[in-house]
């Protein structure tokens, strides 16, 4: 299984933060963001990670670098512009090949292990499994509507209700969402979603599996939640004094 995380786009919402650093470097309890999720996949026995790099490029080779400080084999592949979450998968085809993969949004905070999410993968080998959490705002996220286990509807940021289930910035696939992927038209957004690329997999008759996030998530995309995701990543820290 490889990984894919996704390290571009021009973090707006965080200005003037990201003036002068990638928002995926910014620390949380003294750490670059991007750091985290790359000992969540080092820890489940993933090594080979492409990192979906834009403007920022050299910024994110620089704090990284080849992996090796994590035990990592790293290849960085250049999005040209954020076309959209889905359009990453596309440029990054020759990397995935046919293998099984993580994708894992670079400035997402994950309280759990990837462990069960990634056994429960290979048990059941659904063609995509995705994360989910309860959250009060579901219109700033992609958000899922289930039966069972089963993932029967995704909508991209909805104008309207249609379920309190966000979809948590990682996602496991095996090699049918490169034709998903290919299928979908740009958004509302202008952008090819990965959403949309999942719905795809479902309406052609594709298993999808959904697992519920039991603690904490941040999309650190906004300043409120990265001053949120640095008080919790420190509530968790046992001290040494």
């Amino acid at each position: 299984m490889k990984a894919l995380v996704l390290a571009g786009g021009k973090g707006t919402r965080l200005r003037p933060i990201t003036h002068t650093s990638a928002k995926q470097l910014i620390p949380v309890a003294n750490k670059p963001i991007l750091f985290y999720g790359l000992e969540a996949l080092r820890d489940v026995g993933i090594s080979d990670v492409g990192i979906i790099v834009g403007d920022t490029a050299e910024e994110i080779r620089e704090a990284v670098g080849d992996g090796s400080a994590w035990n990592l084999n790293v290849t960085y592949i250049r999005q040209a512009e954020p076309l959209g979450l889905a359009h990453t998968v596309i440029v990054a085809r020759d990397f995935l090949g046919d293998d099984d993969f993580v994708m894992y949004l670079g400035d997402n905070l994950l309280l759990e292990s990837l462990r069960p999410f990634v056994e429960e993968f290979q048990r059941h080998r659904p063609n995509a499994q995705i994360l989910l959490t309860e959250v009060p705002e579901p219109e700033r996220f992609g958000v899922a509507v289930l039966e069972g286990d089963r993932v029967v509807r995704l909508v991209e940021k909805p104008r309207e209700h249609i379920s309190d289930l966000a979809l948590v910035g990682v996602y496991l696939f095996d090699r049918t969402v490169h034709e998903a992927v290919n299928a979908v038209e740009p958004s509302w957004r202008g952008e090819l979603e990965i959403t949309d690329s999942i719905q795809q997999l479902i309406d052609r008759g594709r298993t999808v599996r959904a697992g519920q996030v039991t603690g904490w998530w941040k999309d650190t995309g906004k300043l409120e939640d990265m001053l949120e995701a640095n008080r919790l990543t420190l509530s968790e820290l046992e001290t040494r004094i």
